[in-house]
């Protein structure tokens, strides 16, 4: 009887196997590309062929909104969770957790793959456990230490790796035999956000970093024809956010006002974080900040516009500082490094049009030169799970039919 179910058991697996495969081949590849930073009209300056090329053979959205804030870490994850920042539990790019006292920065190599601060389920979490192989060129919140909440092929963030190294990574994901080929590939450059933080938005170093990602996206169309797969792969290219000018005469001193020395101040430029250790004197601070309330707004979490999906997360802390778009908010210590503060910046109101980032998208999944108007990118996710052919995790914010139109129709 036992080895009776022993043979049940292995004909089981393998007939599991074998559908896997035989329902992985009906899939499409999809390469979801990130260019940091880049505002939703920056492909307007004459300067973008290869983008142009997208928007006449496949979609261009007006421009794809970001989740609040509007910062880098939190929607590069809201896009491949689908999830509000409050919700998947990254809600800024440094983050104090006032529990366990843990401090999450950019350059903080642990903790950026420490799983406790990731709460929602990525897409390739969402397609690896329905057997669907993914692999990331870089993209937050892919290197996690649990192996199981990782693409199965990964590369560890190294900012300055060449670009066309990236590229031909990418595509050698692709040559790889055909069952071990990933079905869904995210690749990441940070160009045009780290010149508009330098320079600005509207500086010619901009216009050099548009023109240099644009002539990425021709390179990797040459190299998808090479190994004749250009038109068996859909290209989604992405912004996390937009950009807008700043200047060191426009900053708000928020530690000053606050005058209270049990005040932690997380975060500075476009919005702060306060916790306070005295809870009692949580009022006195947020009446100090509100009686000088110019250029800035300051909230208790629980009275954040609900319209920002950003007021019952712990992370928020005690009170919440959003600076006036062009505008910057920050403490003693940032008010001497405010010389620095000469180019653009990003975190304001994710409603105020320079925030907006790009949405295009290429290949056999997608409709041929069809213009939609501004897309969330919560919407994303499940937009990637309808092209895989995967269920999404039902606990997301975004909707699948506030998007798939762009999608062609099934013949």
């Amino acid at each position: 009887m036992k080895n009776l179910f022993r043979r049940f058991s292995v004909l089981f697996f393998v007939i599991i196997l074998n559908y896997a495969s035989l329902y992985s081949q009906n899939i499409p590849y999809t390469i979801l590309i990130s260019f940091d930073g880049f505002r939703w009209d920056y492909t307007s300056r004459g300067i973008t062929p290869n983008f142009d090329y997208i928007e006449k053979n496949g979609v261009k959205a007006l421009s794809l909104k970001p989740s609040f804030p509007s910062i880098t870490f939190p929607n590069h994850i809201s896009i491949v969770t689908g999830m509000y920042p409050q919700n998947h539990g990254v809600i800024a790019n440094t983050m104090y957790d006032p529990v366990t006292e843990k401090l999450y920065q950019l350059r903080d190599t642990f903790e950026v793959r420490n799983p406790y601060w990731y709460k929602g389920e990525f897409i390739w979490e969402t397609a690896k456990r329905q057997g669907v192989k993914t692999a990331s060129y870089f993209w937050p919140g892919s290197e996690m230490i649990l192996a199981y909440r990782r693409p199965d092929y990964y590369e560890k963030y190294e900012h300055d790796r060449d670009y066309i190294e990236r590229i031909n990574g990418v595509v050698n994901w692709l040559k790889l035999p055909f069952n071990e080929r990933p079905k869904f590939i995210t690749l990441y450059y940070d160009l045009t956000d780290s010149e508009g933080h330098r320079f600005g938005p509207n500086s010619p170093q901009v216009n050099a970093a548009v023109s240099k990602l644009d002539s990425l996206i021709g390179i990797l169309f040459n190299k998808l024809d090479e190994i004749n797969m250009r038109d068996s792969v859909n290209i989604i290219i992405v912004s996390d956010h937009g950009m807008t000018e700043i200047s060191s005469e426009r900053y708000v001193n928020i530690e000053e006002i606050a005058d209270n020395p049990n005040c932690k101040f997380i975060n500075r430029g476009a919005l702060m974080n306060i916790f306070i250790k005295n809870k009692n004197e949580v009022e006195d601070v947020y009446r100090k900040l509100k009686q000088h309330e110019n250029h800035y707004k300051v909230y208790k979490p629980e009275n954040i516009p609900l319209h920002y999906h950003f007021n019952y997360n712990h992370l928020i802390g005690d009170l919440f500082v959003l600076a006036e778009p062009g505008w910057s908010v920050g403490t003693n210590k940032d008010k001497d490094r405010m010389n620095d503060y000469k180019g653009g910046n990003h975190g304001f109101d994710n409603s105020f049009i320079e925030m907006h980032g790009i949405f295009y998208a290429i290949g056999p999944s997608f409709k041929k030169n069809y213009k939609t108007g501004t897309i969330e990118n919560i919407n994303i996710y499940p937009l990637l799970c309808k092209i895989m052919n995967i269920k999404p995790k039902q606990n997301i914010d975004g909707k699948l039919e506030n998007i798939e139109f762009i999608l062609k129709e099934k013949e």
